[in-house]
């Protein structure tokens, strides 16, 4: 494909292919061919797409051409104004395709606020107004600024879209606000003005209708001459293109062909010129297994169809401003847009650092309505690097491919939503990036949209990482105004959190091994008969984390057995401890402040923690803070932990990975977090001992293996109990809780597991060493391959409730010492690590099943049909 595609380069028009096969004409201005292509669409209402080059949505463009054609818009419209009048004004963008066409034109004007339309809802921000776009393929648009006096007042009200054709969602737009903020003056500003001539009068018409002023400015005019028939016609020709070409391509080099869902296996490469060239990735989906190559119609520009390895993923911390608005959804005044100006500098400068050295040709793409801030971080990219940069962003609009230099769409990546979108999951799309020849691509996401679905093997950067050897993330902070009551609520908190307890005091660990951000909840009771737990639980009748179950209190043979393993595999909880803390300190941060996930993770944070002393002389500040499955972190312990150390250097710790249900729920709240207001720069990655599920990229083994701390409860862990959130118990200004079993101190081997796993230390340090290095060199990308085993294994064993089906020796642990088990699946030959495991199940009549291709080494499934006292695998009641 041709690096300028659509820029007139190649001296054919990019609408020359709709123009000839739909009799469809562009009549006007000499600009406007020059401004505009053609294209088709899946779209009922309308069967064209006019594809603008200057406006960075479809078209990767340079950042300057696209700014500057806004800016100048909005230097006409203060022209037209005066002085006065600018100083009162406020812009108005349409999303998606116009939000940052709509800032530039606020840059023009210098002094307006801006606000754009938006397709997302926002918990807790008031709507405004709203209104529909007849034509689009989504309709609703909806108002949500934070300060509901931004569209109240008499100056004039700029409406920004990238072409104004019929006039109706304009015209639309103005009734509604005008009934409710009546106003004197509107200007409607645009790229193009494609009104026909039937449509030409009615401006002036509804102007008088309204008692307003309403001016019009634009850079180009014409009109596009629809033949009869044209939209069945048009409709026609998408389903026969789309037909024609069952090659799109797939995440398989064409001797691996995929099946798409519901179909068959495509993998037959699509003829050039009349053909959708649909660079899609159809198969797998969140679960599926990352390919290492795919197969590019263009690879760096040409057509030959060859294999080429799929490309590097990087992510880049911008420092975005806390409290700077992303964009417009909810307003962005003009002292924002001084702190954008002067963040920029430092910002870009982390961008260019992030992409590599030799590079000629990077695009920056923006997301949907996420389209200013990263046309600002391109346009400023432009001016310190050597490479060519282009830009443009990802969309919702379903639009036919054809590679041909006479059609405005020669490539579309087709990928699944990321931001978990109010109107359900569907296709996004990127256009003309495959076959561009672009050296890196920079993604620019909000964080609402750094979800799992982005990071998929289906998803976004999967899909650009085919099409060019290097991609980085960069994700903006989503902005979210604080509510209006949020000012007597603060009245009402109290001005600074508690401290964290701290040993002896609360656990049985020294004051410096952990600062416990919880509540002491040691005089409430909380236990309840695991049976009675297990009911109410799958009932629904109550969470897990708003009881306790009794401690178990093990047995004099199954002490034993624990020392016996303690001593076994000392040595190799040693070195996965060391890999685990060497690759946070070269990788996270060199001084990280390590929050362990109450209460599995607190061993290993302090057991890192001690690591980081011996080898470094660090002494790393180390917290233990709670996570509840189903309700997410606690937020206050976030709260406390920014108020005292910066959000980027934590690093949440966990003692391994099961099938990575709390390594979702870690990113989740983190991201409701952040967009609840709460301070930006904490990393969802969370660092384990072991990941057997292939969960995270931070790990000290993947190996499914024996950790003695999970054979035991409190009493390996300080003595402090599974955390509890509880409404009677824990407020909204509380950290959650916990109990401290004191009473138990007689058979606490908590220190004393540290200890004798710190005392191997030195004799492992020269192969954590060499670990450690093979593992920064490695791809360390999680698989899921543990979640896709869970969920076999709950359909193989008719549970349908992976929930209830718990993976790896810690997990098939805990099972049988808080839960309902059922029975519990051992891979054959799995020896010693099981042994503390065969004894609980003897102990509780559980049957121990050992199957040979299991992913794990033991797997426990929950009684998926619980009645009240059942214990065993019959369901009955069994004597302990």
């Amino acid at each position: 494909m041709n690096n300028a595609v659509n820029n007139g380069d190649d001296g054919i028009w990019s609408g020359t292919w709709v123009a000839e096969r739909l009799g469809v004409e562009l009549v006007g201005d000499d600009a406007l061919t020059g401004m505009l292509g053609l294209a088709l669409r899946r779209n009922p209402k309308r069967a064209h797409l006019l594809v603008s080059n200057v406006l960075g949505k479809h078209v990767p463009q340079s950042p300057s051409v696209v700014h500057g054609h806004g800016f100048t818009l909005g230097r006409r419209v203060r022209e037209l104004l005066g002085a006065e009048e600018t100083a009162e004004a406020v812009v108005l963008g349409y999303a998606e395709t116009a939000t940052g066409l709509g800032h530039s034109v606020a840059d023009g004007l210098g002094t307006a606020p801006y606000l754009h339309s938006t397709r997302r809802p926002v918990a807790g921000v008031a709507q405004a107004g709203g209104f529909e776009e007849s034509h689009s393929h989504a309709t609703s648009h909806l108002l949500l600024p934070e300060d509901p006096a931004l569209l109240v007042g008499d100056g004039p009200l700029v409406l920004v879209d990238d072409e104004f054709s019929t006039g109706n969602t304009v015209l639309n737009t103005i009734r509604a606000l005008h009934e409710r903020y009546p106003r004197r003056r509107y200007v409607v500003v645009a790229l193009v003005d494609m009104r026909s001539a039937a449509d030409a009068g009615r401006l002036d018409d509804f102007a008088r209708e309204i008692g307003a002023r309403v001016d019009l400015v634009t850079a180009a005019s014409g009109t596009v001459r629809l033949p009869a028939g044209v939209l069945e016609k048009g409709q026609e020709l998408v389903a026969r293109h789309e037909a024609a070409a069952p090659g799109r391509q797939t995440s398989a080099a064409p001797s691996e062909p995929v099946a798409p869902r519901g179909g068959a296996a495509r993998h037959s490469p699509a003829p050039l010129g009349d053909v959708a060239a649909d660079a899609r990735f159809d198969a797998s989906g969140a679960r599926g297994t990352a390919r290492q190559a795919t197969t590019d119609p263009h690879p760096d520009g040409d057509r030959t169809g060859r294999t080429r390895p799929h490309g590097h993923i990087s992510r880049v911390d911008l420092h975005w401003p806390r409290g700077l608005p992303d964009g417009g959804r909810h307003g962005f005044t003009p002292r924002h847009r001084d702190r954008l100006d002067g963040a920029l500098p430092a910002m870009t400068a982390r961008l260019a650092e992030a992409i590599p050295d030799g590079v000629e040709r990077v695009l920056v793409l923006g997301f949907e309505e996420l389209m200013y801030a990263p046309l600002r971080l391109a346009r400023e990219l432009e001016q310190v690097v050597a490479a060519e940069v282009r830009y443009s962003t990802t969309t919702r609009s379903p639009v036919l491919a054809v590679d041909d230099p006479g059609y405005a769409i020669r490539s579309r990546i087709v990928f699944p939503a990321h931001d978990d979108p109010a109107d359900g999951p569907g296709e996004r799309y990127a256009y003309n990036v495959a076959g561009s020849g672009f050296d890196a691509v920079v993604a620019v996401v909000d964080s609402v949209a750094d979800t799992r679905e982005l990071h998929a093997p289906d998803g976004l950067l999967s899909q650009l990482a085919a099409f060019t050897p290097h991609v980085v993330l960069a994700v903006v902070p989503s902005y979210v105004p604080e509510p209006l009551y949020a000012a007597a609520l603060s009245e009402e908190r109290p001005a600074m959190l508690p401290e964290p307890l701290r040993g002896p005091a609360f656990s049985s660990y020294p004051p410096e091994e952990v600062g416990w951000l919880l509540q002491d909840l040691s005089d409430v009771t909380l236990e309840a008969p695991t049976e009675e737990r297990e009911e109410a639980i799958q009932s629904g009748g109550a969470h897990y984390a708003e009881s306790l179950p009794v401690e178990y209190q093990p047995s004099e043979q199954y002490q034993e057995l624990f020392h016996a393993a303690l001593e076994t595999s000392a040595a190799r909880i040693a070195q996965a401890v060391g890999v685990v803390t060497e690759t946070v300190i070269a990788e996270r941060s060199p001084r990280p402040v390590l929050v362990s996930l109450a209460r599995a993770g607190t061993p290993v944070g302090v057991l890192m923690r001690r690591w980081a002393q011996f080898r470094h002389g660090l002494d790393l500040p180390h917290y233990a803070v709670s996570i509840v499955r189903g309700r997410g972190i606690d937020a206050n312990a976030l709260r406390w932990l920014a108020a005292h150390h910066d959000p980027r250097d934590v690093v949440f710790v966990d003692g391994w990975t099961g099938k990575g249900a709390i390594t979702r729920e870690l990113a989740a709240a983190i991201e409701e977090f952040e967009a609840g207001g709460g301070a930006a720069g904490f990393d969802a990655e969370i660092a384990v001992l072991a990941d057997p599920g292939s969960c995270v990229r931070t790990y000290g083994t993947r190996d499914d293996f024996l950790i003695p701390s999970a054979c035991l409860n409190s009493t390996v862990s300080g003595l402090i109990s599974r955390t509890v959130l509880r409404a009677d118990l824990v407020g909204p200004n509380d950290f959650h809780g916990a109990k401290f079993y004191r009473e138990l101190a007689g058979t606490d081997v908590s220190v004393a597991f540290l200890d004798a796993v710190a005392a191997r230390f030195p004799e492992v340090a020269d192969a954590v060493g060499g670990a450690v290095k093979e593992l920064l060199a490695s791809d360390r990308t999680p698989s899921w391959e543990g979640w896709r085993a869970v969920e076999r294994i709950s359909e193989e064993y008719g549970i349908h409730d992976v929930n209830l089906v718990k993976p790896g020796v810690g997990e098939t642990t805990r099972v049988l010492l808080r839960r309902v088990p059922w029975k519990i699946l051992a891979r054959a030959g799995a020896g010693a690590d099981l042994d503390h495991v065969r004894l609980l199940a003897g102990q509780r009549g559980v049957p121990v099943e050992e199957v040979g291709d299991l992913p794990y080494t033991c797997v426990g499934l929950i009684h998926p049909q619980f009645t009240r006292g059942a214990t065993g695998a019959d369901g009955k009641a069994v004597t302990v």
